[in-house]
């Protein structure tokens, strides 16, 4: 599994989510941790033992399209913290202990890999990925999953340009490890590139279409692209 490793590495950059304490805050930084205490998600992500209140971004979108199912082999891209890889490990139940409550005791038991150049803390059901990992079974995956992002600048267009460069390598990853008739769920962050996002999408997907889900913040320009039923391009 040395290229996820590789992939990540030269095509990725993703940056730390770090509550700021202490002393001498800007406005911007006080005014993020008064949306922090409002925010009933972050609340929820403290009482549900989830790292962060992304998971119920997932959770959203899993309970309507039933993207993740027992059985199934996930790869996390961006993982940190491993809020999705939690997430993911109930519903394709890699712990082998049906921890999301609605799977019956014969169900399969699945694999979740979280790829990041960050550190993560250990999570049972889910392997973080190091140079020398061959975690996923027979190499390959029915799910990519991202949530990643880049550092922001401040500016919105160069921003979103970014992240649909990042996201575009995905495609190349998928070719290397997607099952046909897999699945992708990728953030992007609505710009001018989005569209050709999309449509380099559909080109490898069968069906693509676009979620917002209640836990993105409605004034953001967060989006995410779930496109379905991979198809392995002819060379």
């Amino acid at each position: 599994m040395a290229l996820l490793y590789t992939w990540l590495y030269r095509s990725l950059h993703t940056s730390a989510r770090v509550l700021k304490k202490g002393k001498g805050k800007s406005a911007a930084e006080h005014r993020w941790l008064q949306r922090q205490i409002r925010d009933p998600y972050v609340k929820a992500s403290h009482d549900q033992n989830y790292r962060c209140r992304s998971a119920f971004k997932l959770l959203e979108i899993d309970d309507k399209f039933r993207l993740l199912l027992p059985g199934h082999a996930v790869v996390d891209c961006g993982a940190a913290p491993g809020a999705w890889s939690q997430v993911a490990v109930q519903r394709v139940n890699s712990t082998g202990t049906d921890l999301f409550l609605s799977l019956r005791p014969s169900s399969p038991r699945g694999t979740v890999v979280g790829v990041d150049l960050l550190n993560i803390a250990a999570l049972d059901g889910a392997h973080f990925l190091t140079h020398h990992d061959d975690l996923l079974p027979g190499g390959r995956a029915h799910v990519l999953l991202s949530d990643m992002a880049p550092n922001a600048s401040g500016f919105r267009e160069l921003d979103s340009e970014k992240l649909v460069s990042m996201c575009l390598t995905l495609t190349d990853l998928a070719e290397k490890v997607l099952l046909p008739g897999g699945s992708l769920l990728c953030k992007y962050w609505d710009g001018l590139l989005s569209h050709s996002l999309q449509e380099k999408l559909s080109c490898v997907f069968g069906s693509v279409r676009t979620v917002k889900p209640n836990a993105s913040r409605k004034d953001s320009a967060e989006r995410y692209f779930l496109a379905r039923m991979y198809k392995k391009p002819i060379k």
